[in-house]
C-alpha cells in the first residue's frame, strides 16, 4: 500500500490522497518528527489503527528514509480495498 507521510503535524490524521511515485497514496500525518524512524513507526501504527488491525500486521516494505513509503498489510484484499478507497478518496465506490 502506497503511503505519503507528513511528519511534524499538529495531530495524527489518516486520510487524503497524494499522487506520488508509487501511484495514488494514502496521506498519513503524524505528530512525530522525521528523526530516527519515529515518523515511519508512528505512520505504521496510525495506518493499523485506521484499518482496525493490530500494528504487527503492518510492515514497511520500502521507503524507510522517504516520505513516500510502501507498507505491506496482512488483510484480505477485498476488505482492504474498500477501506483504503474510503480513507484515500473519501468514498466507498
Amino acid at each position: 500500500m502506497a503511503v505519503r507521510v507528513k511528519p511534524g503535524a499538529s495531530r495524527d490524521r489518516v486520510g487524503g490522497r497524494f499522487d506520488g511515485p508509487h501511484g495514488p497514496a494514502l496521506v498519513i500525518a503524524v505528530h512525530d518528527p522525521a528523526v530516527d524512524g519515529r515518523a515511519t513507526e508512528a505512520a505504521r501504527r496510525a495506518l493499523a489503527a485506521a484499518l482496525g488491525i493490530r500494528p504487527a500486521a503492518v510492515s514497511l516494505r520500502a521507503g524507510a528514509a522517504s516520505r513516500d513509503k510502501l507498507f505491506l498489510v496482512d488483510r484480505p484484499a477485498s476488505e482492504l480495498s474498500a477501506l483504503l478507497r474510503r480513507l484515500r478518496d473519501g468514498s466507498a465506490e
